[in-house]
């Protein structure tokens, strides 16, 4: 129970690596508070059937909101002790083939989305062992695709934002850590799948899954250990770090050349 008592927000968390990481903070005994801008979040909170989940429908480019919330939030436990800014988007879409609009909607999600949530919850963290973990990527920081400019550009700047606000916040008793996951096995990549072969999206899971080390793609459950991890006392002297998740799928040298 290396989470006991924490009180846990979590960005993103009505699906995918969020629902993960949700569901691995309830059964390490942490009190979360779900925020998500989908109508799933009902049908989540419902599906987990668990007195220590909350939440809360917001769209995280809604500062003033946020605010309401952080506030809300502190006055019912007294702090936050965990936030893991999860929730992004992604949509693939060739560079000179981008809109404005669509690259912005990466931008205010991935990156303001999580200097909003960051900048409302970051008061009540101060001086009790608090732990930001941020979701980052190999994708931009280490390996990237056609098509993933906007994402990728979003997933490095995250790296960027970890490392700096853990310098400014160490003296406050936080640690921020990133999680770099490689290919988990999520909604956005069946979307993903989807959009590059409609008739055989399996075709393309089959296909990461073989390019991969280990041969298969990583589970939401996974990813939230490792988020577990950086977020209790046992990573008490890890801050400013991402960390990779990812099968062994940046390792190769050799497999993208045919050898």
């Amino acid at each position: 129970m290396k989470l006991d008592g924490k009180i846990a927000v979590v960005t993103g968390g009505a699906m995918g690596n969020g629902l993960g990481i949700v569901k691995v903070f309830l059964k390490y005994g942490a009190k979360v508070i779900i925020l998500d801008y989908s109508n799933q979040i009902d049908d989540t909170i419902s599906t987990l059937n668990n007195s220590n989940v909350f939440g809360y429908r917001v769209d995280i480019r809604d500062k003033n909101r946020l605010l309401e919330i952080a506030d809300e939030i502190s006055s019912k436990f007294g702090r936050v002790d965990i936030l893991v800014n999860n929730a992004g988007v992604c949509k693939l879409v060739k560079f000179l083939n981008m809109s404005d609009e669509d690259r912005d909607y990466h931008f205010d999600i991935n990156i303001l989305g999580t200097w909003n949530v960051t900048k409302a919850f970051l008061p009540f963290m101060k001086n009790h062992h608090a732990s930001i973990v941020n979701l980052s990527s190999v994708t931009g920081p280490m390996v990237a695709d056609s098509g993933e400019v906007a994402y990728a550009t979003t997933k490095a700047a995250i790296l960027g934002f970890t490392k700096s606000l853990a310098a400014e916040v160490v003296s406050d008793d936080i640690r921020v850590n990133a999680i770099m996951p490689g290919y988990i096995h999520t909604p956005m990549v069946n979307n993903m799948a989807r959009l590059s072969s409609p008739d055989n999206p399996e075709a393309v899971v089959d296909g990461i899954a073989s390019a991969i080390p280990m041969k298969r793609l990583g589970t939401i459950e996974e990813l939230g250990e490792l988020c577990a991890f950086l977020a209790s006392d046992e990573a008490s002297y890890i801050t400013a770090q991402g960390i990779v998740i990812d099968g062994g799928s940046t390792l190769p040298e050799t497999l993208t050349m045919g050898v």
